[in-house]
């Protein structure tokens, strides 16, 4: 399988530190956060494709030098945050890109996982569906910050919404989606039929509604970074995930 790394951010609420550097090569417990990603899944991943925008696009071909393993840079043409493409757009260039008609593993490139990935991987293959990952969370304001699923007793989603105003539950999905081959293919169709562009969850809650989707809950913390205290934080408490 391959796997999509969404990297195409500009993170301007970063700045000045991801002014001119990308933040998913940002330093975390000693190396890039995309290094930590990668290499948790590596085995499972016949190549990776990392989605860009103009930008930083020569940033991620450098770090590719330092990498062992098959992995592309997309580039999706965009320089400002004002004109970016959107995840799920470029999500698109990459399936277009990487010929991909595989089951894929979707990521976001700027999240740090204190735990692996392999088993989540390894329960969507079990279920036979696409599945995304989930966590319970207790405040409603972040909750309607993100996306919210509600599941059967199997963990089978009946009910997905991207940042509702009305959480029907408090269990999270965060930007880390395993597609099936046939899934990931409509894409285009969801945009087509008016699928948000912008969040990467819209097209997970588009085709929810299409076909029967399950739910892997997450055994640990995922650390978002997306402003210089988040940033801080995740760099003096994640030495724990050194090797």
């Amino acid at each position: 399988m391959k796997a999509v790394i969404l990297a195409a951010g500009y993170a301007t609420r970063l700045y000045p530190l991801t002014e001119n550097f990308p933040k998913p090569l940002l330093d975390v417990g000693g190396k890039p956060i995309l290094d930590w990603l990668i290499e948790d899944v590596a085995g499972e991943i016949e190549e990776f494709i990392v989605v860009s925008n103009h930008k930083f696009y020569e940033n991620f071909l450098s770090w590719i030098g330092t990498r062992l393993e098959k992995i592309r840079v997309i580039d999706d043409g965009t320089v400002t945050n004002e004109t970016r493409l959107g995840a799920v757009r470029d999500m698109q260039m990459a399936l277009e890109a990487g010929e991909i008609d595989e089951d894929c593993l979707v990521m976001a490139g700027d999240n740090v996982l204190d735990f692996s990935l392999v088993p989540f991987i390894e329960y969507a293959r079990k279920v036979g569906s696409s599945c995304v990952m989930c966590h319970e969370e207790q405040s409603v304001e972040k909750l309607r910050r993100t996306a919210v699923i509600t599941v059967d007793d199997n963990w089978k989603i009946t009910g997905y919404a991207e940042k509702p105003e009305e959480p029907a539950s408090n269990l999270a999905v965060p930007p880390f989606y395993y597609y099936r081959g046939e899934d990931i293919k409509r894409v285009g169709e969801a945009l087509d039929a008016g699928c948000n562009p912008d969040a990467p969850g819209s097209f997970a809650a588009w085709l929810s509604g299409r076909v029967d989707m399950h739910a892997w809950k997450m055994p640990g913390k995922r650390y978002d970074i997306g402003d210089m205290k988040s940033y801080k934080a995740v760099k003096d408490g994640m030495n724990l995930l050194k090797k």
